[in-house]
């Protein structure tokens, strides 16, 4: 009899959509690429997109699982519905707005291969996420959120005694951006568990609508004795502000998600319901106030190509066919696209790392409907530009 778990599908990938039909597809492309070693299958939960979400994964993805629900249930239970349909031993919770690396999968079941006692107590691993300017986001790892810890995140404590291991817990910085091990909490933009255990957990908790749900789930993990991971070689840009606009609904969904974690893990107190509730509606309030659409000027245009791709532009377009030493220092403000057919992501996303904070911003080229796509700031909302 042959052994039962050779064939056995190795990973789902389980992507939640709402509205954001191009970075959606970008990501698709990404995430076909990184599964192609693996036996792999991707699912769409589209949570009643109005932006021909569904139609575009029909036509170009007719491979994907798609899963079309008639009204937007919210990203748990969104979620729970893509498990429920997941036939892989492992699960990956992944944002539309994300792009995954070729070597993202690969590199974290190598990793978990070779540390068996990692693998046996695995909860959720997590990687390095940046925005879409290439710059690190600190969410990638967390500490326990506790009456204390958010006390210093909402009212910026961490940034006062940035050296005091006392204010800095939030973020996880007992670890750097580079550093891989153990944390308390990983964010639901890109989360990889056992489906065994996603199941256990109970999934997320559909009782939050949104934005404290990774973090319960997180804390779950850690409170049922298994280890959460953030494993730092590899890297998925998070354009992170596409996803959700931050108007007055943002705020009312976030204090009470806020709510919602501390009422279900922790001792009710009226002191600290106030202090929470007062600090979530300040934090959200800023939140709120961060997401524009921004775009970064520019002087010049290099397109990173090797097939014929000409952009028109009043401002001067060079093209050029290989990434490596490139001379940023000669460009005041430049746009720098990257043609998608022509490099890996990989390549692109070392490249946006090594560059970031410089005069450059990024864009992808996207060939299947001839636009560019990206963002310039942590806040942003993105967009793409068709050319």
């Amino acid at each position: 009899m042959g052994n039962p778990y050779l064939c056995a599908m190795q990973l789902s990938v389980v992507i939640l959509n709402y509205n954001v039909r191009y970075f959606l597809e970008q990501c698709l492309y990404s995430v076909q690429k990184a599964i192609a070693p693996l036996e792999a299958e991707i699912i769409v939960v589209d949570n009643a997109s109005s932006d021909a979400s569904c139609a575009m994964v029909r036509e170009r993805f007719p491979e994907v699982k798609l899963i079309a629900n008639t009204e937007n249930y919210g990203f748990p239970k969104g979620n729970n519905q893509g498990v429920a349909a997941a036939k892989g031993e492992y699960i990956c919770i992944l944002n539309p707005d994300t792009v995954v690396a070729e070597d993202t999968f690969t590199k974290s079941f190598s990793h978990l291969a070779t540390h068996p006692e990692l693998k046996a107590n695995l909860g959720i691993l997590g990687c390095k996420l940046i925005d879409g300017t290439g710059h690190f986001l600190p969410e990638s790892k967390r500490g326990i959120p506790t009456p204390w810890v958010a006390f210093t995140k909402i009212f910026g404590l961490y940034k006062v005694f940035p050296k005091s291991a006392r204010f800095t817990r939030y973020y996880a910085e007992h670890l750097t951006e580079n550093q891989s091990g153990a944390v308390d909490i990983l964010v639901g933009a890109f989360m990889v568990m056992p489906r065994e255990v996603y199941l256990e957990l109970g999934g997320f908790d559909e009782n939050c609508f949104m934005y404290s749900d990774d973090i319960d789930l997180s804390y779950m993990s850690l409170k049922s004795g298994r280890t959460n991971y953030y494993f730092a070689a590899t890297t998925v840009v998070h354009y992170k502000g596409e996803s959700t606009v931050r108007d007055g609904l943002y705020m009312k969904r976030f204090r009470e998600a806020m709510q919602f974690f501390y009422q279900k893990h922790f001792r009710r107190s009226l002191i600290f319901d106030g202090m929470m509730y007062g600090g979530s509606f300040l934090f959200s309030l800023f939140k709120s106030t961060q997401q524009k659409k921004r775009t970064l000027p520019f002087q010049a245009i290099v397109v990173f190509t090797k097939h014929q791709l000409q952009l028109q532009s009043v401002f001067p377009v060079t093209n050029l066919n290989t990434l490596h030493d490139f001379p940023m220092q000669k460009y005041k403000a430049v746009r720098i696209v990257f043609d998608t057919r022509s490099f890996s992501f990989e390549e692109i996303i070392a490249f946006m790392q090594q560059y970031k904070g410089s005069s450059g911003s990024f864009r992808n080229y996207m060939p299947h409907y001839e636009g560019l796509i990206g963002s310039d700031h942590a806040n942003d909302v993105g967009g793409v530009e068709f050319l």
